[in-house]
């Protein structure tokens, strides 16, 4: 069974732009949020991966804007893993007014991880086996 984190992240002025709603790039903050959030809710953490000397940069990005998000509101990020190889993961992301639910954005990120300090690509598989096997099953 897939695991699905949901993240309610409240929407800062901060956040919103000249025609008062959400920033575009601003969804890429929350989805790192997100993915964050269903990583620690698998059982790892980003941290313990850096403190091993690997990074895991994005290699790709989509988002499909769907409708905005205003100042006020509320967001729900769904996260999940939408694909893994064993080299490569992608997470894919729902964002929805928490307010109505319409859907607001629709995204992946696909990640690879590095080494810290010469970025070269490492087996995800070979150095992190426990969220290997976790990984594998949220696929299945």
């Amino acid at each position: 069974m897939k695991t699905i984190n949901e993240t309610e992240i409240r929407v800062r002025y901060s956040e919103t732009d000249q025609m008062a709603v959400v920033y575009h790039t601003n969804y890429l903050v929350w989805c790192e949020i997100g993915r964050t959030n269903l990583i620690s809710q698998l059982g790892f953490d980003y941290v313990q991966m850096e403190e091993q000397g690997f990074l895991a940069p994005v290699l790709d990005v989509h988002l499909q804007y769907k409708a905005p998000l205003r100042y006020g509101q509320s967001a729900i990020v769904k996260t999940w893993i939408e694909t893994y190889d064993g080299l490569r993961t992608t997470y894919g992301y729902e964002v929805r007014v928490k307010e109505t639910g319409e859907l607001s954005l629709l995204a992946t990120t696909q990640h690879a991880i590095v080494t810290k300090e010469k970025f070269k690509p490492a087996s995800f598989r070979r150095h992190f086996p426990e969220w290997d096997k976790v990984y594998k099953k949220e696929v299945e």
